[in-house]
Protein backbone atom coordinates (compact mmCIF):
# COMPACT_ATOMS: atom_id res chain seq x y z
CA UNK A 1 0.00 0.00 0.00
CA UNK A 2 1.21 3.68 -0.40
CA UNK A 3 -0.42 6.47 1.24
CA UNK A 4 -0.69 9.52 -0.61
CA UNK A 5 -1.03 13.14 1.61
CA UNK A 6 -1.73 16.56 -0.75
CA UNK A 7 -1.46 19.70 0.60
CA UNK A 8 -0.81 23.53 -0.22
CA UNK A 9 -3.85 24.60 -1.82
CA UNK A 10 -6.16 27.34 -1.37
CA UNK A 11 -7.62 30.75 -2.48
CA UNK A 12 -5.55 32.80 -5.28
CA UNK A 13 -6.53 35.52 -7.65
CA UNK A 14 -6.72 35.18 -11.45
CA UNK A 15 -2.36 35.33 -12.24
CA UNK A 16 -1.03 34.35 -8.92
CA UNK A 17 0.52 31.46 -7.81
CA UNK A 18 0.17 27.83 -5.69
CA UNK A 19 2.68 25.03 -4.55
CA UNK A 20 1.21 21.85 -4.49
CA UNK A 21 2.84 19.42 -2.29
CA UNK A 22 2.58 15.13 -2.05
CA UNK A 23 3.91 13.50 -0.01
CA UNK A 24 4.11 9.19 -0.43
CA UNK A 25 4.86 6.64 2.69
CA UNK A 26 4.17 3.31 2.81
CA UNK A 27 5.57 1.22 -0.29
CA UNK A 28 6.99 3.66 -2.60
CA UNK A 29 9.52 1.45 -3.93
CA UNK A 30 6.53 -0.15 -5.62
CA UNK A 31 5.77 3.21 -7.40
CA UNK A 32 6.61 4.38 -11.08
CA UNK A 33 5.00 7.47 -11.82
CA UNK A 34 3.43 10.44 -9.72
CA UNK A 35 0.29 12.22 -11.42
CA UNK A 36 -1.71 14.89 -10.49
CA UNK A 37 -5.28 15.10 -11.82
CA UNK A 38 -8.03 17.51 -11.35
CA UNK A 39 -11.86 17.56 -10.85
CA UNK A 40 -14.17 20.59 -11.30
CA UNK A 41 -17.23 20.89 -10.08
CA UNK A 42 -19.88 19.02 -12.53
CA UNK A 43 -17.16 17.88 -14.77
CA UNK A 44 -14.92 14.84 -15.25
CA UNK A 45 -11.78 14.24 -13.63
CA UNK A 46 -8.95 15.37 -15.45
CA UNK A 47 -5.15 14.46 -16.14
CA UNK A 48 -2.51 17.27 -15.72
CA UNK A 49 0.56 16.31 -14.99
CA UNK A 50 2.82 13.05 -14.54
CA UNK A 51 6.20 12.44 -13.44
CA UNK A 52 8.52 9.20 -13.30
CA UNK A 53 9.60 8.44 -9.84
CA UNK A 54 12.80 7.19 -11.00
CA UNK A 55 14.04 9.97 -13.09
CA UNK A 56 12.17 12.77 -12.92
CA UNK A 57 10.53 12.70 -16.38
CA UNK A 58 7.54 15.30 -16.37
CA UNK A 59 5.00 14.74 -18.95
CA UNK A 60 1.79 17.62 -19.24
CA UNK A 61 -1.96 18.07 -20.15
CA UNK A 62 -1.53 20.15 -22.94
CA UNK A 63 -3.76 23.36 -20.69
CA UNK A 64 -0.65 23.54 -18.95
CA UNK A 65 0.80 25.23 -22.01
CA UNK A 66 3.82 25.55 -19.56
CA UNK A 67 2.28 26.87 -16.39
CA UNK A 68 2.55 24.09 -14.22
CA UNK A 69 6.03 22.62 -13.24
CA UNK A 70 6.30 19.32 -11.78
CA UNK A 71 8.82 18.19 -9.95
CA UNK A 72 9.85 15.68 -7.01
CA UNK A 73 12.68 14.93 -4.03
CA UNK A 74 13.09 11.57 -3.38
CA UNK A 75 15.15 12.42 -0.53
CA UNK A 76 11.72 12.90 0.96
CA UNK A 77 9.20 11.40 -0.56
CA UNK A 78 7.51 14.45 -1.84
CA UNK A 79 6.28 15.52 -4.99
CA UNK A 80 5.71 19.29 -5.91
CA UNK A 81 3.45 20.85 -8.47
CA UNK A 82 4.34 24.79 -8.81
CA UNK A 83 1.12 26.62 -10.61
CA UNK A 84 1.95 29.70 -11.78
CA UNK A 85 -0.29 32.40 -14.63
CA UNK A 86 -3.49 30.55 -12.78
CA UNK A 87 -6.54 31.11 -14.32
CA UNK A 88 -10.28 30.54 -13.18
CA UNK A 89 -10.89 27.36 -14.93
CA UNK A 90 -8.12 25.84 -13.08
CA UNK A 91 -10.53 26.29 -9.95
CA UNK A 92 -10.96 22.52 -8.97
CA UNK A 93 -9.63 19.59 -6.66
CA UNK A 94 -6.75 18.50 -7.25
CA UNK A 95 -5.43 14.97 -6.26
CA UNK A 96 -2.36 13.35 -6.03
CA UNK A 97 -1.85 9.87 -7.41
CA UNK A 98 0.66 6.93 -7.98
CA UNK A 99 1.15 4.43 -10.68
CA UNK A 100 3.10 1.19 -10.05
CA UNK A 101 3.25 -0.32 -13.66
CA UNK A 102 3.03 2.97 -16.30
CA UNK A 103 5.52 5.82 -17.67
CA UNK A 104 3.52 8.99 -17.66
CA UNK A 105 0.03 7.76 -17.86
CA UNK A 106 -2.98 10.10 -18.55
CA UNK A 107 -5.09 7.35 -17.58
CA UNK A 108 -6.54 7.66 -14.32
CA UNK A 109 -7.84 4.49 -14.53
CA UNK A 110 -3.83 3.24 -14.52
CA UNK A 111 -3.37 4.75 -10.98
CA UNK A 112 -4.02 2.97 -7.76
CA UNK A 113 -3.47 4.99 -5.14
CA UNK A 114 -4.72 8.47 -4.72
CA UNK A 115 -4.51 10.97 -1.66
CA UNK A 116 -7.74 13.01 -0.54
CA UNK A 117 -7.41 15.93 -2.45
CA UNK A 118 -6.49 19.61 -1.85
CA UNK A 119 -9.02 22.58 -2.82
CA UNK A 120 -7.76 24.79 -5.44
CA UNK A 121 -9.69 28.04 -5.91
CA UNK A 122 -9.24 31.12 -8.59
CA UNK A 123 -11.06 33.96 -8.50
CA UNK A 124 -10.61 36.55 -11.48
Amino acid sequence: QVQLVESGGGLVQAGGSLRLSCTASGRTFNVRTMGWFRQAPGKEREFVAAISWSDGTAYYADFVQGRFTFIRDNTKNTMYLQMTSLKPDDTAVYYCAADPYNLGSSDGLDYNYWGQGTQVTVSS
